[in-house]
């Protein structure tokens, strides 16, 4: 069952910003990971799949209900934690914890509780006062407190410390395990690659790969270093590699005497006779990482400085 669809979302707000075409589906027990750099289009994507802001085009649904038109019905059974957290001014932390509860039609504190005492939260401050890691405590307790079944996490571990960043991670597991439908918009690898059974990566408002968490794990197309003893077999076996088609050299290093190459693990054996003429001193295969997959998408992109 699908309960979170979003089919050829449009939102085009000039100058090459916005999202275009967006389509992916999330599974009841899935947690779908949203991959991309902010400024990429997750957040809005995430604003109207909650009926924040109208489409120009596409659907977005939750519940097999049309976002925008059913928004205070999705709202009120959707945990949503957005990226940026604004709560409001002149409440204590307990007093905003109400108005949620009431907003949720949350009776029973057993949950609250339990999530209070998991995220080490003290809610007695002013929110005004409060730091930016427990406000995001503090949104993700009221998120997840009415035991919600579908959970949409925009940037969830932002302005958390490093081990509540892994509190967090373990929690969303559990969730998963329960059966919950999340999807996690993030530029995070590790919280992505430690949660997520599927992955999109977005750039410049494009999903531009969707895939499988494990099958990029299970990869048979690998990239390998191959390190010679002497210059002049390099040069050959570089040579000869533009012949064939069973594999592809994409950096040759001179100096060290080492080409790094492509090649689907069906071809092995005929990578393994072409270097067995030679002396080779060094030959390893490089364990391709999300980091590396995603940034496979991002090498020429210069304004992604810093953005992970």
């Amino acid at each position: 069952m699908n309960n979170i669809i979003v089919n050829n979302l449009t939102k085009d707000y000039g100058s090459g910003r916005g999202v275009f075409n967006v389509s992916f589906k999330v599974n009841e027990g899935d947690v779908f990971g949203f991959l991309g750099p902010n400024g990429s289009g997750k957040s809005t994507t995430i604003r109207h799949l909650m009926g924040f802001s109208k489409p120009d085009s596409g659907e977005t649904e939750i519940f097999g209900k049309e976002s925008f038109d059913n928004y205070d019905s999705i709202c009120s059974n959707v945990g949503y934690l957005p990226g940026e957290i604004a709560l409001p001014d002149g409440l204590t932390g307990y007093e905003f914890i109400d108005m949620m509860k009431k907003l949720k039609h949350v009776e029973n504190d057993e949950r609250l509780n339990y999530l209070i005492k998991l995220f080490e939260l003290d809610p007695q401050g002013e929110t005004k006062r409060m730091s930016l890691g427990i406000k995001r405590k503090l949104a993700i307790v009221t998120a997840f407190m009415s035991d919600p079944d579908v959970l949409i996490l925009d940037e969830p571990t932002s302005g958390l410390d490093p081990i509540m960043q892994e509190v967090f991670i373990d929690f969303v597991r559990e969730e998963k395990k329960r059966g919950k439908t999340i999807l996690m918009s993030s530029h995070i690898f590790s919280e992505v690659n430690a949660t997520c059974s599927r992955i999109a990566i977005i750039k410049d408002g494009r999903i531009v790969s969707e895939f499988l968490a494990d099958d990029l794990k299970r990869k048979s197309n690998k990239n390998y270093i191959v390190e010679f003893f002497q210059k002049d077999d390099m040069k050959e076996f570089v040579t000869l590699a533009k012949q064939n088609n069973h594999y592809k050299i994409f950096d040759i290093n001179d100096e060290k005497k080492m080409v790094s190459l492509n090649i689907d693990d069906k071809n092995i054996n005929e990578l393994i006779k072409s270097l067995s003429k030679y002396k080779i001193k060094g030959f390893s295969h490089i364990k391709e990482t999300l980091e590396d997959y995603f940034m496979s998408y991002y090498k020429e992109d210069r304004d992604f400085g810093g953005a992970l």
